[in-house]
């Protein structure tokens, strides 16, 4: 992947060379999901999806410190025809499939409210740190409508389907310590901390093998949905393209010599 990331609702930052940080960045509308940051989100874990080039790990989060994402702009939606609408939402789908699609690892740091289409850009990353003073909601039954970015099939996946059908029948919201509780996020922070800790996990992900990282991701995303049987065949295929690498011959001499392995992705 190109250093660039020239967009104009979202803030990218390189820590490190195999680190990217991706700020959802209009902190003026609670970082509200409109059609550019739709394009921008699809355009740019689209682009990692064919080439993530030396990015280890990815980390998303919201400008300033209220939110996350508070969802849909729902004033660039007034007066939508329906057609507009399902065109507007045609360009919401790919930006939330292209998260979940990325071969390597997405950590979402919710740093404040994480409501309807927020909470699915959360819940569409790999795990999720979270601040305690986060908020979530899936809210779209309140607009007559229904989660249309992974909520209702990464929900429950993550909490279990009766209390994914309570939070999105209800639209509720709940908390960060509930959202621990309930195994949908897997670290609460302190505010102030939140950074901090998202990229301490992140740069232990980069110190290790990409490809074998990339392969085990693929391994979990797509095993979990199969059978037993069809899942430790998907496991062996994805361990086999790791046998044949460098990075598996430097993993065992690094080992061997008591030192840090030095991985280079090939």
């Amino acid at each position: 992947m190109s250093s660039a990331c020239d967009y104009a609702t979202l803030d990218c930052e390189r820590p490190s060379p195999d680190l990217l940080v991706v700020r959802l960045d209009r902190p003026e509308v609670a970082n509200a999901l409109n059609t550019q940051m739709g394009r921008d989100v699809a355009a740019l874990f689209g682009g990692l999806i064919l080439d993530p080039g030396e990015v280890r790990c990815v980390i998303l989060t919201g400008a300033g410190e209220k939110a996350f994402c508070a969802g849909g702009d729902l004033k660039e939606r007034d007066g939508m025809s329906d057609a507009d609408w399902r065109r507007q939402h045609a360009i919401f789908e790919q930006a939330f499939y292209a998260v979940m699609d990325c071969p390597i690892p997405v950590i979402a740091a919710v740093n404040g409210a994480a409501y309807g289409g927020g909470c699915e850009f959360a819940l569409a990353c790999d795990f999720i740190y979270a601040a305690r003073t986060a908020r979530f909601a899936l809210t779209e039954t309140r607009l007559g409508i229904i989660p249309g970015g992974g909520g209702t099939q990464n929900l429950p996946r993550a909490a279990g389907t009766r209390r994914a059908k309570e939070l999105i029948f209800s639209a509720a919201p709940f908390t960060a310590e509930e959202a621990l509780a309930w195994g949908i996020v897997n670290r609460v922070c302190e505010p102030g901390e939140l950074m901090a800790q998202v990229l301490e996990a992140a740069q232990r992900i980069c110190a290790n093998a990409p490809i074998a990282v990339r392969q085990a991701k693929r391994a979990i995303t797509v095993g979990s949905e199969v059978d037993l049987k069809t899942g430790l065949a998907i496991e062996i295929e994805a361990y086999n393209r790791t046998t044949g690498t460098k990075d598996r011959l430097e993993g065992v001499a690094a080992f061997n010599q008591k030192r840090l392995a030095r991985f280079t992705g090939e």
